[in-house]
């Protein structure tokens, strides 16, 4: 049976940045054909113009599905698998999906919705990315413009208009495989710090909680999670039980600056070493090391002693999966390991720690 194709669900309020976070990743998608789906409703499809305009190979039109009859999360039946279905059924499908939800959405029964007999066999919800205003939440905002909010959300009148901001904050945050804490500029390191932290013990175990500036994230940081949240719905539950979203992106450009931002808050770097004796006890290892240094991705090849094969090694946080991809031939028979993670890694002392 063939590989099910991954997808990645951001969500996150209006203005959070989420449009400028899957611009970012399409511009530096290194290849990966990407197909997006937008949850843009109301008479503006500003996202949808705004990505079709990045004129890029990943995103060509065809591979742009705009969802305007609602919020994504009470039309899955009507709108969502039906979508889903068209775009698996393609001859050139696609590498990776990502489907950018409405700013009030609550992404669990969208995430229930890839158990559908339609698409399971299909598809996997590879992580549930949560984008929140690092200055908005840092002030107890939750978002920028709350007037906006408020008026986007009496647009769709499958919504409760009355639930406070922060039950659906909450609800988006228990859903999140990985939190990334956007608009980081416009906090000091101190309040970047105490938000991140405490952004981290409200969520799962596990749970990443990155910062970013203008969404700029490594798509390897981004996309390739691997966490199959459809078949994890019990510890991501609800923790309010409504119905109420609202649209997305139009406050977030007015931060968007004109000059390209980098990667300037991610690093990486490679640690060689020669081959190992115990592929199992490596493992063990690598994943002591991510969780002294807080290392976000760490993947590579392993050389096994007495073992034609390489190890290909890749882990998401703590989570580290191994399996013998093919013969070294004529390479050089090394261990070489790609360690990625926020900037002010301890590069001498994680080096030190996979070489012992």
């Amino acid at each position: 049976m063939p590989a099910k194709i991954p997808a990645t669900v951001v969500t996150g309020f209006l203005g959070a940045g989420k449009t400028t976070l899957i611009r970012h990743m399409l511009q530096n998608a290194e290849g990966k054909r990407i197909a997006l789906i937008i949850n843009e409703f109301g008479d503006l499809g500003v996202d949808g113009d705004i990505l079709k305009g990045c004129g890029d190979e990943v995103c060509t039109e065809d591979d742009i599905v705009e969802l305007s009859n609602g919020c994504i999360c009470c039309t899955v039946a009507d709108d969502f698998i039906p979508t889903m279905e068209a775009l698996l059924a393609r001859e050139n499908k696609p590498d990776h999906i990502v489907i950018e939800t409405s700013g009030l959405a609550l992404p669990q029964p969208l995430v229930r919705a890839f158990n559908w007999p339609g698409i399971s066999t299909k598809v996997t919800v590879d992580g549930v990315v949560t984008v929140v205003d690092g200055r908005a939440v840092h002030d107890g905002q939750f978002a920028h413009n709350v007037a906006a909010v408020d008026a986007q959300r009496a647009q769709d009148e499958n919504l409760d208009h009355e639930t406070p901001l922060s039950e659906l904050f909450e609800d988006q945050v228990a859903c999140a495989d990985m939190i990334v804490v956007n608009k980081i500029d416009l906090l000091d390191a101190s309040e970047a710090d105490a938000l991140t932290t405490k952004l981290k013990a409200e969520s799962r175990g596990g749970v990443q909680v990155v910062k970013a500036s203008m969404g700029a994230l490594p798509v390897d940081v981004l996309l390739g999670q691997g966490i199959g949240a459809e078949g994890d719905l019990a510890s991501r539950h609800e923790v309010h039980h409504h119905h109420h979203h609202d649209d997305d992106e139009t406050d977030d450009h007015q931060h968007d600056h004109a000059h390209e931002h980098g990667h300037d808050e991610f690093e990486s770097f490679i640690v060689a070493r020669g081959e190992i004796a115990d592929a199992d006890a490596f493992a063990a290892q690598v994943s002591d090391v991510i969780r002294a240094h807080n290392i976000l991705r760490l993947k590579g090849f392993v050389a096994i002693a007495g073992k034609p094969m390489r190890l290909t090694l890749q882990a998401v946080g703590p989570r580290v999966d191994t399996y013998f991809d093919q013969p070294f031939g004529d390479a050089p028979r090394e261990t070489r390991l790609v360690v990625i993670g926020e900037a002010g890694l301890d590069h001498a002392a994680i080096t030190t720690a996979l070489q012992k």
